[in-house]
């Protein structure tokens, strides 16, 4: 068990430095939104961008945001202009002098200049409609992970039993090589997709590793589940040793911050192992196919 929580703990802590890195700024002119699963997102002075979301990460606007910004962990500082609402769920929102807010301001923690500009309401959390509609967004988000997981895996256990026993195999022999494979696998991916999609002739396949990524991780997931309940039971039934690690991480990633880091560890642990078991497989030697000796007639 010691082990099992070794790996995956030792990866939600490379998450965290790895974070940084996936930081995007706003190009100036840029007419898009701007969307940080995790690091920071910069709005550069002269860019002028549709939106902002950041789910884990800091968020500062120098620049214009015409449509909202919502941040969903980490500070949000303002010292630009934000046409519709900026919306701050974990976090401290700081408006500068030359901030300036059309719309209206959702943030329990604030700092606010008495020069910036808020021409709406500023608003706490708990005393707004946002606080509601996010815990029953963020349980149904967290219920629907949770069965997809439990029916992908009990699904590929009833399939590909062998398969998962070499992903188990594979977890415990290939603990290095599952995850640079594994961190490559969920870094790399979403790159190459954008910047195929960047290329006329790429873009029809970028855009479809793009659509293809929530399947792909989900798979990663599942896998990471099964092997880590294989680690706590290492004989005896699979579908108990699933039921045991799907039960624990689903538990752990109710937990704020830390539940994400560790979903996010049995994802790229997850997709490594299996990247190492198809690596495995090509490199298995074939058996050479047994051709019966027709019987020999026998003379009368």
């Amino acid at each position: 068990m010691r082990h099992a929580w070794m790996i995956f703990g030792a990866l939600a802590v490379g998450l965290i430095f790895a974070a940084p890195a996936s930081a995007q700024t706003a190009q100036q002119g840029e007419g898009k939104s701007l969307v940080v699963l995790s690091g920071d997102a910069l709005v550069p002075g002269r860019a002028t961008i549709d939106s902002v979301v950041a789910f884990d990460g800091a968020v500062v606007v120098d620049g214009q945001v015409a449509g909202s910004v919502v941040a969903f962990n980490g500070p949000v500082t303002i010292n630009g202009t934000v046409i519709q609402n900026v919306v701050v769920f974990n976090g401290v929102l700081r408006l500068g002098s030359r901030a300036h807010v059309v719309g209206s301001v959702y943030a329990d923690d604030r700092v606010i200049d008495p020069r910036a500009q808020v021409s709406g309401t500023v608003n706490g959390l708990a005393s707004s409609a946002w606080v509601p509609s996010t815990f029953v967004i963020g349980f149904v988000v967290w219920l629907a992970v949770a069965i997809s997981v439990l029916v992908l895996g009990l699904l590929l256990l009833w399939l590909v039993p062998r398969g998962m026993d070499a992903a188990a195999g594979a977890a415990r022999t290939a603990v290095g090589p599952a995850i640079g494979w594994g961190l490559a696998i969920v870094i790399g991916l979403p790159v190459l997709s954008v910047i195929a999609m960047a290329t006329l002739i790429g873009f029809p396949l970028g855009f479809g590793v793009l659509l293809g990524l929530a399947l792909i991780f989900a798979i990663g997931q599942t896998a990471g589940v099964w092997v880590f309940g294989r680690m706590l039971i290492h004989d005896g039934s699979r579908a108990k040793a699933f039921l045991l690690g799907w039960a624990i991480l689903s538990a752990v990633a109710l937990v704020p911050f830390v539940g994400g880091l560790i979903w996010g560890a049995a994802t790229v642990y997850g997709l490594g192992v299996l990247t190492v078991v198809g690596y495995r497989a090509r490199r298995a030697p074939i058996a050479p196919a047994v051709v019966p000796t027709p019987p020999v007639p026998v003379s009368m």
